[in-house]
């Protein structure tokens, strides 16, 4: 069992919590290990609808990477630190099911980057956004230095990179860094929320928008192909047949996920 992680399923909703309060929740091998396993568990539900991702306690979501374990890396164990760290990421962007980052405090390092593989962010007003790995001769290892331009553009992406300062949550959400901002006491409750408005919708429809905006971003595929060929797919769903006979009837669209 997992001391690094707490989960729970809440409904159609699956919760996976950092564990490590003591050390800022900082991302270590086995916790990342775990996420990723944790992210693929909730995928092989059929039950589950919504995937969050969060840290214990009210000071961080993810403090960084654990600088007591990588002290010592040599630079092949760098290098499959950060390959790992990748994959790991990627799992959680590629997810077929919307996986929110609840950011509960600092979101620093790899946790910034744990952040930003998520789909949607939802931070308190406490929390604090960066990457200072620059800080310690290091550059982000987690796709830090990719995702970061993609969302904020290349120029404020270069000054928090090169400068390792860290922005609060009210500019992280005036620069597109995060979708939402809210009280401490109220972030659980409007993730909840906002959870119920997508656990509403088509879960083929929903996967086939994640997999189209990701190949906007993959060098591998050609996002507006990628459009064409999920839209066209989407008329060969029981989920399309339903959603335009509840259109046309004037009901609620209760889909299936086939």
């Amino acid at each position: 069992m997992s001391t690094n992680l707490l989960t729970e399923s809440k409904g159609s909703n699956f919760w996976i919590s950092i564990n490590r309060a003591d050390k800022m929740n900082a991302l270590n091998i086995d916790t990342l290990r775990e996420i990723k396993l944790a992210v693929a568990e909730a995928n092989a539900s059929a039950a589950i609808k919504v995937i969050f991702l969060t840290g214990v306690g009210q000071k961080a979501f993810a403090a960084g990477a654990d600088i007591a374990e990588l002290a010592s890396f040599s630079v092949e164990e760098g290098t499959k630190m950060s390959a790992d760290g990748h994959s790991v990421m990627n799992s959680i962007e590629q997810s077929p099911k919307p996986v929110i980052a609840l950011v509960n405090g600092f979101a620093l390092g790899g946790g910034c980057e744990l952040a930003m593989a998520c789909h949607m962010r939802i931070a308190s007003n406490n929390a604090r956004f960066g990457q200072p790995e620059i800080n310690l001769g290091l550059i982000p290892g987690f796709a830090g230095t990719q995702r970061l331009c993609q969302l904020i553009g290349k120029g404020k992406a270069m000054e928090l990179l090169l400068s390792g300062n860290a922005i609060k949550a009210d500019e992280a959400l005036s620069l597109g860094l995060v979708n939402q901002v809210v009280p401490l006491e109220e972030l659980y409750a409007t993730a909840e929320k906002f959870a119920e408005i997508l656990s509403s919708k088509s879960p083929v429809a929903l996967a086939r928008v994640i997999e189209s905006v990701n190949a906007h971003y993959s060098f591998e595929q050609d996002g507006f192909q990628k459009e064409i060929k999920e839209f066209g797919a989407s008329f060969g769903t029981d989920d399309f047949k339903e959603g335009t006979q509840a259109f046309l009837h004037k009901r609620s669209a209760h889909f299936k996920g086939s």
